[in-house]
């Protein structure tokens, strides 16, 4: 064993699998007493030439990956790069200034990814609780600690403390609009779904009939390439070839997946349900919008029916029936209400997934600069093969190293 302290750099070796390169680190600010095994070599930067970020930093670019990778030896699943070779590497080493300047744009660009991927997560969560908000379904917020004096025994019996405490809280709830409760039987004609068959364990080809997975419906939005591939022996039943519009629900899963539900924006062709995913046939006319639904399955209400209907001894795969979806109930506004509440709930979404989109941006444009300030000029060497300096005892020499 070997100690290493605060800003210290253990390097491995040895490389279980040459593609895991985690095993390059500076020992975080505040870490004392820690060891590593024989396998690292400790070294420890000379802080006048080289600032520790930076170094830190270097270790992940994808040139220096690629070098371990040209320079490991070894049986495959137990490679190594030889202490001499890796210590006879020549790194690009700007001016310390310049150093510290490259890691303090790329901290700076890492401290505002967060805080976007933050601000989209709030965007989200407020576009979640305003539609639940319309549609009478939100959690209620916590009542406030403290004491309410009730001056008339009518207010104990009409409210109790608490219910005083939520309405000191909310003195406009009672203007929110209230929307009638409905069955899923009522707005839809039936739930259909298919036999399955035993399919190939590849995807379909792009001519091929293809059967769906459970993972189709899973996440919340529909995934075509999550499906089977139809053996050709088989026919196809193309009346549950699934289509743009359609509205799947899971019927099986684990507990948080049944009842996952989904309405296809767009699908390739020839894909078949299978006999775990049902498809909505709304009644003509229905006061149900088909992209309205996939919301409201997610509502902690209806969710709460669904797991107190679930049938099934094991953990991994509960089911529910198709008379229990048909029974679930929950607010159904008019339909321009709903059409309404679907674009504001879908703008909120958008703005979110832009603002990740931007957070993404940034992390990876501030690793490319910091990349190509260093390699601007070249890669590194793809293998170097210096003679080998072993000790008498015929072991690669051992001990701290100043960079």
């Amino acid at each position: 064993m070997v100690s290493a302290v605060a800003n210290s750099t253990p390097a491995s070796t040895r490389l279980p699998d040459a593609r895991n390169h985690k095993e390059r680190e500076c020992m975080p600010e505040g870490w004392e007493n820690v060891v590593v095994t024989s396998h690292f070599k400790v070294y420890t930067p000379d802080i006048s030439r080289l600032d520790a970020r930076f170094f830190r930093l270097l270790l992940q670019t994808k040139d220096f990956k690629n070098w371990l990778w040209a320079n490991r030896s070894g049986a495959d699943g137990r490679t190594e790069v030889k202490l001499d070779v890796f210590e006879m590497l020549e790194i690009p080493l700007p001016p310390i200034r310049e150093q510290t300047a490259l890691c303090d744009a790329y901290s700076t660009a890492l401290y505002h990814a967060p805080r976007l991927e933050q601000e989209a997560q709030t965007v989200e969560d407020a576009g979640v609780s305003a539609f639940e908000t319309a549609l009478g379904v939100a959690a209620p917020p916590p009542p406030p600690e403290r004491l309410v004096f009730v001056a008339r025994f009518r207010d104990i019996e009409r409210w109790s403390h608490e219910g005083i405490l939520r309405a000191a809280l909310q003195p406009n709830a009672s203007t929110t609009r209230i929307w009638p409760v409905t069955r899923l039987g009522n707005v839809v004609a039936d739930l259909e779904n298919v036999w399955s068959p035993k399919c190939h364990d590849h995807q379909a080809g792009k001519d091929r009939w293809g059967v769906l997975k459970l993972g189709a419906v899973s996440f919340g939005i529909f995934d075509q390439s999550q499906n089977k591939e139809l053996p050709e022996r088989l026919s196809p039943r193309a009346a549950y070839e699934v289509k743009s519009g359609d509205v799947l629900i899971s019927r099986a899963n684990v507990v948080r997946y049944v009842g996952a539900c989904v309405h296809i924006e767009e699908t390739r062709s020839r894909l078949m349900l299978c006999d775990k995913i049902f498809r909505l046939r709304f009644r003509e006319n229905s006061r149900l919008l088909p992209r309205f639904l996939p919301e409201v399955m997610r509502l902690c209400s209806v969710r709460e029916q669904i797991e107190a209907r679930l049938t099934g001894t094991s953990p991994t795969m509960k089911n529910i029936s198709k008379p229990a979806l048909l029974d679930l109930s929950f607010p159904l506004p008019e339909l321009e209400d709903q059409q309404a509440l679907i674009t504001d709930l879908t703008t909120a979404r958008q703005t979110a997934t832009a603002k990740r989109a931007e957070a993404r941006a940034l992390r990876a444009s501030a690793w490319t600069a910091f990349e190509s300030a260093l390699f601007a000029t070249g890669d590194l060497p793809e293998h170097q093969s210096p003679p080998r300096q072993e000790a008498a005892d015929g072991s690669l020499p051992n001990g701290p190293s100043a960079a």
